[in-house]
């Protein structure tokens, strides 16, 4: 669980970050969560974009890709999602 001072810290990482992955009409799929893991992996904190067209609750969305992805929630402001993940091999985000 992060605090709060962990997760401004995080925000302010991810505010020049572009989303590099959209959910649109399809939802959340398998495919979607192993290319979300492998990504958390290799990046630590990610930016994902919730499409127009996509059917569910934008925070229903973000709830379950963080629990399928056993990533935090570091923030959910507008359409777009951040997604902060620990990595074992490549941690390059110190936490304060």
């Amino acid at each position: 669980m992060l605090t709060g001072k962990q997760k401004r810290y995080l925000r302010s990482m991810a505010h020049h970050l572009t989303p590099i992955f959209q959910i649109g009409k399809g939802g959340i799929n398998d495919n979607l969560i192993k290319q979300l893991d492998d990504v958390l992996e290799a990046r630590e904190l990610i930016k994902i974009s919730i499409l127009q067209n996509c059917e569910e609750d934008k925070k229903i969305v973000a709830g379950e890709v963080a629990q399928k992805t056993n990533a935090e929630l570091v923030q959910l402001i507008g359409m777009t999602i951040v997604l902060y993940r620990e990595s074992v091999d490549k941690k390059q985000i110190e936490l304060p």
